[in-house]
């Protein structure tokens, strides 16, 4: 097993740079005024809460397995990388901090859409079907089961939230009011390309991409660029192509790569005597689902890059 080569990262604590926000997972800072450094913490949220222990080697797993994606989908769409050592900007006492889990990105006009590209039935979108026999309001056909592959992927974009607040699901005519047609569909397209290529390349690796979703932003030249992270296990769903006929046919969730360990034992979690109503702050997580947790998101990337 590959292990963290850093200590574990709750907060980042830059002194060299202006802090610019601090998100569910990265910390970002401005590097001038057109870059910005994206470090990756070991924080881990679930049900929009950031747990107060952070799940070690976390950071540093996502930041590689982005990495990873966007060297392979880089033909599709430009990304935000810049390719300059992140450590080249920050004080030599805070490299640790930034060492193996940042990069150094452009800084970019956020697009208020996130990108979401379903290929199998799951999660919500397992919820919304059985009630609607749509997700987002694409519709879709009889019969369908949880977890059952979709005949072609769909695109079933999302309105972005502050820290702390759900995503609104949004149908495609609602982005093209907030963005406009061509944007609109080229972020479609794009988002379903990338999801295509990606699916195929991790089906290689016995895994499965279930849903994921991508954030893009627009380059002062009005360039159109994938950015943040791209399919890790934090932004999509993993499923080991081994466990998936069976789950499939016990009509139930397949094993996922990702923090279901943390979402099922806070499910059963109990706070001064009652079940948590998933409000900050989270209870306390034990050892033996950090360590559960780390084990996972570490398998992820072993199989993806072996």
């Amino acid at each position: 097993m590959t292990q963290p080569s850093n200590p574990a990262l709750h907060t980042s604590a830059l002194t060299s740079l202006p802090l610019l926000a601090r998100g569910k997972v990265r910390d970002n800072y401005a590097v001038g005024d057109d870059r910005i450094l994206m470090v990756a913490s070991d924080r881990l949220s679930a049900f929009d809460v950031i747990m107060g222990e952070p799940i070690p080697g976390k950071g540093e797993l996502l930041t590689q397995m982005a990495l990873f994606w966007f060297d392979k989908l880089g033909h599709i769409c430009p990304n935000h990388l810049t390719g300059d050592a992140p450590e080249s900007v920050v004080k030599p006492e805070e490299v640790a901090q930034v060492r193996g889990r940042s990069m150094l990105v452009q800084r970019l006009k956020p697009i208020p859409v996130e990108a979401v590209v379903r290929g199998y039935l799951a999660g919500s979108g397992w919820k919304e079907y059985q009630e609607s026999r749509s997700v987002c309001g694409v519709p879709l056909p009889e019969g369908l089961t949880n977890a059952a592959k979709l005949p072609e992927p769909i695109y079933t974009p999302a309105a972005k939230a502050a820290v702390g607040e759900h995503d609104e699901n949004i149908t495609f005519e609602r982005t093209v009011e907030m963005i406009g047609l061509d944007l609109a569909t080229r972020i479609r397209d794009l988002s379903i390309a990338i999801y295509k290529a990606a699916a195929e390349i991790a089906l290689t690796k016995g895994m499965i991409i279930a849903d994921t979703k991508f954030e893009f932003g627009l380059a002062p030249d009005g360039t159109l660029v994938l950015m943040d992270e791209v399919l890790t296990p934090d932004s999509s769903r993993y499923w080991p192509v081994e466990g998936y006929e069976a789950a499939l046919a016990a009509g139930a969730n397949p094993p996922s790569y990702d923090k279901q360990f943390v979402r099922d034992w806070l499910e059963q979690a109990k706070v001064n005597g009652k079940p948590w109503d998933k409000t900050a702050p989270a209870p306390r997580l034990p050892q033996e689902v950090i360590a559960k947790t780390a084990a996972k998101y570490r398998e992820a990337l072993e199989r993806l890059t072996a």
